[in-house]
């Protein structure tokens, strides 16, 4: 059991980032929201508790995150940002055999020229996504794999730093956090040294643009 009301609201809330968010952002009904929460709080706390205990509760841990938010210092990245349209993403399970096929794609693809290429190699599961103009090289090659899942005209957006923002503590969270507050749907995540690049549907694309391009400027 936990000892006081304010504590289980805060744990309970903490489970949940969208709602720590619309606190933040004053966007959500204190009594509704005491409402949803009311039996979990009560088995959390092991005890009846009154439905206008958890709204002051809500109501002062929301005044303590906003005032937080205000408080932490935001500093400016340095960056660019891209973006490369009509990428052809694949996924399917993992063949060691395949790694070897990949000079043969390697050779073609020219980063240097505009060309997209990524290769994400799990335990399990291969993920491949690359300029669509390779689509007929990719499909030869993997005509023998087991496909999971395959996604055409999908969109690439890369973000430079001119830093090691891997060193920044929430960085990636936050970026994600605020496209899945937006409703836009991640296919990929690749993050290297000193870029971030997340592949996403085409319809999506151009706010998740505008989505990123805030957040950064915005400061961390």
């Amino acid at each position: 059991m936990v000892n006081s009301i304010a504590a289980c609201v805060k744990i309970i809330i903490n489970k949940t980032p969208f709602i720590n968010e619309m606190l933040i952002q004053d966007v959500i009904s204190y009594s509704n929201l005491s409402k949803s929460i009311h039996n979990k709080v009560e088995t959390m706390y092991g005890h009846p508790v009154n439905e206008s205990a958890i709204v002051m509760a809500v109501r002062r841990y929301a005044d303590d995150l906003r005032k937080s938010e205000k408080k932490q210092k935001k500093d400016k990245i340095d960056y660019e940002i891209s973006m490369k349209t009509n990428i052809y993403d694949v996924n399917f399970v993992r063949n060691y055999q395949f790694v070897n096929k990949l000079a043969q794609l390697y050779d073609k693809v020219k980063p240097g020229k505009g060309d997209f290429l990524n290769l994400s190699v799990g335990s399990h599961e291969i993920s491949l996504a690359v300029s669509e103009k390779f689509r007929g090289e990719v499909d030869e090659l993997i005509k023998n794999e087991e496909i999971l899942h395959t996604n055409e005209n999908m969109v690439a957006i890369t973000i430079s730093f001119s830093g090691d923002f891997l060193k920044t503590p929430g960085i990636l969270y936050m970026a994600t956090r605020k496209l899945a507050w937006e409703n836009i749907n991640l296919t990929e995540i690749v993050s290297t040294m000193n870029e971030l690049t997340f592949v996403v549907e085409k319809e999506d694309s151009i706010k998740a643009l505008d989505v990123l391009q805030s957040f950064f400027d915005e400061g961390i």
